[in-house]
Parts: structure tokens; C-alpha cells; sequence
């Protein structure tokens, strides 16, 4: 597990690198588009487009890394309530739960992303498809459904002990 774990780390600094990316041509974009819609008075058509496209990929980017980096937020009140022992199933449920939620919304996505300009699936002004930015989204989904399955079996794994992955903040 601590491979797969490794493994997960360094595809979420890929997710990270192009969510830096993203936030480069966010930033240079909003400043080039500022530049020109106030000094030089001459908006540029479709702007909103590309900075649209680039969140959608800082988003993205932002699900994995958080997810690797525990910056998702979360309340555990269980514990200091009931004690390990009740956690130990809560976690199942939950770890459960969210990767039935995240595999369906990873499905979701690449099945919405597919369907492409047929579906009308695109920006207003300059026609930019949609695909790749859903599927962007979808593997960012299906890496954070892999997250949460490797913290379900090191869960199981870490059964009758304290869950490395649990947060005790």
C-alpha cells in the first residue's frame, strides 16, 4: 500500500503542475484582458472563454492535490464522542460512500465529456469543446475515488489499531 500511495503522491503532483500551469495562463490572461479592456479601451472577444477553460482545469488540479495534501475539509466529532471503535465502521461507510460517489461522478463526466459538440458542449463565443475539460475533471475525480479506496483498505488494514489516515487535530 505504501507504493500505491507513492504512486498516488506523484500523479497528484502531474494534477499539480498543470493546475499551476492553468493558474499562469489564468493570471497572464486576466492581465492581458485588464490591459486591454482599460487602457486601451478594446475588450477582447472570448475572454471568458479561456478563463473559463483554465479554471476549469485549476479545479481539477486542486480536487487531487487536496486530496493527497488532507486539505479537504473535515469535522470528526465520532471519535471524541464514541471513541475508535465506532470510527472504525463509520470510516468503512464513509470511505464507502465517497468512492461510490466519486467513481459515479468520475463516470459521469467522461460519458458527459464524450458526447462533445454533438451535445453542445461548448463555449459561447469561441466554440472552445468541452471534452478535454470534462475528462480533466472526470480523472481528477477517478484519482480522488483511488485516494479514498487506498485509505479504505489501509483502513481495514489498520483494523484493530489507530488508522494512519485518520486526522486527530
Amino acid at each position: 500500500m505504501k507504493r500505491i500511495e507513492h504512486l498516488l503522491g506523484r500523479v497528484a503532483g502531474l494534477f499539480a503542475v498543470a493546475g499551476g500551469g492553468a493558474l499562469l495562463v489564468l493570471a497572464g490572461v486576466t492581465g492581458i484582458a485588464v490591459f486591454y479592456r482599460y487602457i486601451l479601451r478594446n475588450p477582447i472577444f472570448g475572454i471568458e472563454d479561456v478563463t473559463t477553460m483554465a479554471l476549469t482545469v485549476l479545479v481539477a488540479a486542486s480536487i487531487a492535490w487536496a486530496a493527497v495534501n488532507k486539505g479537504h475539509v473535515s469535522v470528526n466529532i465520532i471519535t471524541s464522542v464514541f471513541g475508535r471503535s465506532v470510527t472504525r465502521i463509520t470510516d468503512v461507510v464513509a470511505r464507502l460512500g465517497s468512492f461510490a460517489m466519486l467513481g459515479f461522478a468520475s463516470y459521469a463526466l467522461f460519458v458527459k465529456g464524450s458526447c462533445g459538440m454533438p451535445c453542445g458542449a461548448m463555449t459561447s463565443n469561441l466554440g472552445i469543446i468541452h471534452t478535454p475539460f470534462y475528462y480533466v475533471l472526470a480523472a481528477a475525480m477517478a484519482f480522488y475515488a483511488a485516494f479514498v479506496l487506498s485509505h479504505l483498505i489501509i483502513g481495514v488494514q489498520h483494523w484493530h489499531g489507530a488508522d494512519p489516515n485518520e486526522v486527530t487535530d
